[in-house]
């Protein structure tokens, strides 16, 4: 059963410029990870298009084999280099798990 894995996130700027510039920056790194780690079988970004002041500010959608797939994703160390970036740009984080 494969595993979709949805995160999105706000980001802590106050100023568009720069949430853009940190929205694009999280876009690169993520989807650096697909020529890095094999059990992506899938993986993009979206950067938030409408309503800003409450809709979240850019979202992940990536699909692994299963859950083992996942978890291995979660603990690469290029994806922990990655997830570092992410956190030190963001105010809030959400995530869900489901069969894909």
């Amino acid at each position: 059963m494969s595993i979709r894995h949805i995160v999105l996130w706000k980001l802590a700027a106050d100023d568009a410029d720069t949430r853009a510039l940190h929205a694009e920056q999280i876009a690169e790194r993520l989807l650096a990870l697909r020529e890095v780690i094999d059990d992506i079988q899938h993986i993009e970004i979206g950067r938030n298009v409408a309503y800003p002041q409450t809709n979240w500010d850019v979202a992940l959608v990536s699909e692994f084999a299963d859950v083992a797939a996942l978890e291995r994703y979660q603990v690469h160390p290029a994806h922990q280099e990655a997830a570092a970036f992410v956190r030190s740009v963001v105010a809030e984080r959400a995530s869900i798990d489901f069969p894909g």
